[in-house]
C-alpha cells in the first residue's frame, strides 16, 4: 500500500512538472517571438539608416568637390592679394626714403612733400 501511495505521488508530482513546464515553454515562446519581432524591427531599422548615411556621404563628396573647386577657383585672388600688398609695402618704404630725403634736402621739402602726397594718395588707391 506504501507502494501505491509513493507511485500515486511520484505521477502526481510529474504531472504538475508537465504542467509547470507548459506554462513555461509557453512563456519562453512569447519570448522568443518579440525577440524575433524586435529583431525584424531593428533589421529594417538599420537598413534605413544605412541608407540615408550612405545619401548623406554621397551629398557631402558632391559638396566637397564643389568646395574643392571654389577654392581653386580662389586661389589665384588670394595670390593677387599678396602680391599688391607686397607692393604696396615697398611703395610705403619708398615713400619714407623719399620723406628722409626730402627732410635732409632742406629748401626743397616743397617738392619732395608734394611728390610724398602723390604716392601717399597711390597707396590708398591700392589698399
Amino acid at each position: 500500500m506504501f507502494i501505491e501511495i509513493a507511485y500515486g505521488l511520484l505521477g502526481l508530482a510529474l504531472v504538475a512538472l508537465v504542467i509547470y513546464m507548459i506554462f513555461f515553454l509557453s512563456k519562453i515562446g512569447k519570448v522568443v517571438d518579440e525577440t524575433q519581432k524586435t529583431i525584424q524591427v531593428l533589421t529594417s531599422d538599420v537598413n534605413v539608416t544605412l541608407h540615408q548615411t550612405n545619401d548623406l556621404l554621397a551629398k557631402v563628396n558632391v559638396l566637397t568637390d564643389d568646395l574643392n573647386q571654389k577654392v581653386a577657383t580662389i586661389d589665384p585672388l588670394f595670390t593677387a592679394v599678396a602680391d599688391l600688398s607686397e607692393s604696396v609695402s615697398d611703395l610705403n618704404d619708398q615713400a619714407r626714403q623719399l620723406s628722409v630725403k626730402a627732410a635732409s634736402a632742406g629748401g626743397k621739402t616743397v617738392k619732395a612733400s608734394i611728390g610724398l602726397k602723390a604716392i601717399q594718395m597711390a597707396s590708398k588707391l591700392f589698399k
